[in-house]
């Protein structure tokens, strides 16, 4: 396996891990947070999830070249 696909699962492992922890260790704000989210508009959470996005990508590009 070349080092880009090892770097790619890498980081869909973390998210797993990253996610898996917060649900351990704040069950009961990961609740409230998806009744909100089940209370949004699909406009809403397209919107939410396209500056999330924007705001991981912008985060990698700093740690990439700052």
């Amino acid at each position: 396996m070349d080092s880009f696909s090892s770097y790619i699962l890498t980081a869909f492992a973390l998210v797993f891990v990253i996610e898996g922890l917060i649900y351990a260790i704040f069950p009961e704000a990961m609740q409230r947070m998806i009744r909100m989210a089940l209370e949004m508009t699909p406009d809403q959470l397209r919107t939410f999830g396209f500056f999330m996005a924007l705001a991981g990508a912008t985060f990698i590009w700093f740690i990439q070249y700052l």
